[in-house]
């Protein structure tokens, strides 16, 4: 089995109080949240585009 992939991530005070107050808001974690967040852009993206968008062939 392949394992989580890490990503590091750089935002600003008043960005990451917002996400903490939306993903407490929504009963996850701000990690739970962010994940969330990306599935849903992703999932918006393959609506628009009628693409899915593939796993990437990059070695880790």
């Amino acid at each position: 089995m392949e394992k989580d992939k890490h990503l590091g991530l750089r935002i600003d005070s008043e960005t990451h109080a917002k996400l903490k107050s939306l993903a407490e808001f929504d009963g996850r974690s701000i990690n739970g949240e962010v994940l969330y967040l990306i599935r849903q852009a992703i999932a918006q993206h393959e609506k628009d585009h009628g693409i899915p968008i593939p796993p990437c062939s990059f070695p880790a």
